[in-house]
């Protein structure tokens, strides 16, 4: 099967079997089997030849695609649940008493928290107090992403009733220092419960209230692995996100 891509390519450029040969260190032969008969050279042939014809190896010889290899569980992973109603209200609590440094939530509304502990605020002015950055980022009521994915989960306008009980839950933290708290009209995929180098993810399912959703418990391993994937996320959205005023 010829490459039709690399005769292409030669073509437009103006190269030879034996221009490119010459540039890539090989035999004209050699050449003319990549382009008539669709031959792969080796790694290191194919990436000097793409690199003197300003092409990307892949696009030439997708055959040098190499897959990553999966890993069976990833070493962030400390555990998965099948979905939130299984996690006890206490996990979330002492993860955020662990917190030292940071203590970041970003959610739609998540009343089940204040619902099940009552000592949130508390808890958290402690936190700050002790000189942790607290961030809370909460949907806005009013936004169309919101809406809609009130309607994805068949409440009606539930979401946005329990987003407005959220904030109010939250409001007597506004002024608190080292506490801040935001509304956001993203589109949520996630929801995420930071404290320090561990967090809980919970999925979104389309359908699907988040309680019925999965959770994945991390605890960062290094840098640029799934942990610090969902780190920019959060910090993407804060970034947009609306300071809640006093008052």
């Amino acid at each position: 099967m010829q490459n039709e891509r690399l005769r292409a390519v030669m073509t437009s450029g103006g190269w030879t079997h034996s221009t490119l040969a010459n540039a890539a260190g090989v035999d004209p032969k050699s050449v003319e089997r990549w382009v008539n008969l669709g031959r792969t050279p080796r790694r290191a042939t194919a990436l000097k030849a793409a690199e003197t014809l300003g092409e990307d190896v892949h696009a030439l010889w997708p055959a040098l695609r190499q897959a990553r290899a999966a890993r069976a569980v990833s070493p962030e992973l400390v555990a998965l649940y099948d979905q939130r109603a299984d996690l006890p209200v206490s996990l979330f609590v002492d993860l955020f008493t662990q917190a030292r440094e940071r203590i970041d939530v970003l959610v739609y509304a998540a009343v089940f928290l204040h619902e099940a502990y009552p000592r949130l605020n508390d808890l958290l002015r402690e936190r700050a107090a002790e000189g942790c950055t607290v961030r809370i980022a909460l949907g806005d009521a009013d936004s169309e992403n919101v809406k809609q994915r009130g309607a994805e989960e068949r409440f009606g306008h539930g979401i946005e009733s329990r987003c407005r009980l959220a904030l109010m839950h939250y409001r007597p933290l506004l002024g608190v220092p080292g506490i801040e708290v935001r509304t956001h009209g993203t589109t949520l995929y996630n929801s995420i419960y930071r404290a320090d180098d561990q967090m809980l993810i919970n999925a979104h399912v389309w359908g699907v209230n988040a309680y019925g959703a999965p959770v994945w418990h991390l605890r960062r391993n290094g840098s640029g692995g799934m942990f610090d994937t969902y780190a920019e996320s959060f910090n993407a959205v804060w970034d947009a996100a609306v300071p809640v005023q006093e008052g």
